[in-house]
């Protein structure tokens, strides 16, 4: 199973982090759930590999509350000892724009998710 599926990959420390509860398990793939959303990755044996590309078709990026500024930055922190790289540092946290308060990280496949901090505008 890929690697950002398994129960120690970088997305599954993130959404647990983020209050999601591992909801269902299969050969190929988790579902993580918190509230009313939930969250289901999945690698199957036609999945190919490689890196992923944001400017590729298919997902961008993933935008997810993250809680209070404070929060947020202790998230960013802690994300580099789980395999996630802090990307567009130089302009953190308000890479997304003036009104934003966001972190922006990637994994080490290229994907990418925006971690929004409460009452902040959501970047686009």
């Amino acid at each position: 199973m890929d690697d950002a599926i398994c129960d120690e990959g970088p997305w599954p420390w993130l959404l647990q982090r983020l209050g999601y509860t591992l909801d269902s398990t299969w050969e190929t793939g988790r579902s993580w759930i918190n509230g009313d959303a939930y969250i289901v990755l999945e690698s199957g044996t036609d999945h190919v590999r490689g890196r992923h590309h944001r400017l590729r078709s298919g997902l961008n990026h993933l935008a997810l509350w993250a809680g209070t500024r404070d929060e947020l930055e202790t998230l960013v922190a802690d994300a580099v000892q789980h395999g996630w790289t802090l990307m567009l540092a130089d302009r953190h946290p308000h890479a997304g724009g003036p009104d934003t308060y966001a972190a922006y990280l990637e994994d080490a496949a290229g994907f990418e998710v925006e971690l929004v901090a409460e009452g902040a505008d959501l970047a686009t």
